[in-house]
């Protein structure tokens, strides 16, 4: 079993896992996930790669849980609880996420998350469970990065933005 720090943030279900790695000589080794953190199975694993001021979300679904770590570079990631029926609703975290720090986040259902390149190159890596069927992009929520009932602080004005992240596809989860 491997050694490891769970905190809470501030959203229920929203947590930050760090490793404690071994490192010698050749270098480093840690571990992202086992069955002991006490987390949803994972059942696929995703990666994206994007290139310094691309941005990606916001997203979400009812389904997925999400846990997500940077393999490399760096990158701002935001989650926003987005359930009407949570005192949290709307509410947000924020986190820099990048390959030296090895941190993790675990991401509910319900919640949205979207994340911004800070290097010149980052690698974005997510780990998901769902109890039914795969939630896919055309079936999941977006919402617009910058929309202002959000309020996120986004440590940057004008991202690189593809597809579904220049419009609103907003439905209630």
């Amino acid at each position: 079993m491997f050694k490891y720090s769970r905190e809470k943030s501030k959203l229920p279900g929203v947590d930050v896992f760090t490793p404690d790695p071994y490192t010698d000589y050749r270098g480093t080794m840690w571990t992202h996930w086992e069955n002991s953190m006490d987390t949803p199975q994972s059942k696929i694993s995703k990666f994206t790669r994007s290139r310094k001021n691309v941005l990606r979300g916001l997203h979400g679904d009812t389904e997925t849980w999400k846990h997500i770590t940077c393999v490399y570079g760096a990158f701002y990631l935001v989650v926003v609880d987005y359930r009407e029926d949570s005192i949290n609703y709307l509410n947000s975290v924020t986190f820099t996420l990048d390959d030296r720090n090895m941190k993790s986040v675990l991401v509910p259902p319900g919640y949205l998350n979207g994340h911004l390149c800070l290097s010149n190159e980052c690698v974005f890596h997510y780990t998901q469970s769902y109890p039914n069927d795969y939630v896919d992009s055309q079936d999941q929520i977006s919402v617009k990065w910058n929309d202002p009932m959000l309020k996120i602080d986004w440590p940057i004005d004008n991202p690189i933005l593809y597809g579904r992240d220049k419009w609103v596809k907003k439905e209630n989860i």
